[in-house]
């Protein structure tokens, strides 16, 4: 059995730039809520999109959040796990707008309004493997 593995901060941005889905924890009035986002990652920051009435657009704009993003595959058993953590934001500038549009199609798989744009620039980015990863985040 493999023992983890702690990821480098280069790995772990490696992982995360490759993959386009992760989940984000945040602590609301009623207790813990994760939810699924497509995300892009942007300089020193993951954007996601989510609607404005939803958990993260009345309360995940303004708090710390935590954003997860793994790969496992189960018969070989390995797999890897990054996160950021960080606190929220809400992009409204139009020129940092435009700038995001034009790096990356951020498309939500749901489906819904999903016009409010968040960062998450992060202050911890970490991450371990069990059983060797890729720079392109598969198992090895």
């Amino acid at each position: 059995m493999d023992m983890p593995r702690e990821l480098s901060q280069q790995e772990c941005l490696q992982l995360l730039s490759h993959e386009e889905v992760a989940r984000v924890a945040v602590c609301t009035p009623t207790g813990p809520h994760i939810v699924p986002v497509n995300y892009v990652v942007v300089d020193d920051a993951i954007v996601f999109r989510t609607a404005p009435y939803s958990v993260l657009g009345t309360v995940g704009w303004s708090s710390p959040l935590a954003l997860e993003v793994d790969h496992l595959d189960h018969e070989l058993r390995r797999g890897w796990s990054v996160v950021a953590t960080g606190h929220g934001e809400t992009i409204t500038d139009p020129d940092a707008l435009s700038t995001i549009a034009g790096l990356a199609d951020l498309q939500p798989w749901a489906g819904g309004s999903r016009h409010l744009y968040i960062r998450l620039p992060w202050v911890s980015l970490t991450g371990r493997s069990v059983g060797g990863t890729t720079a392109t985040g598969t198992s090895a």
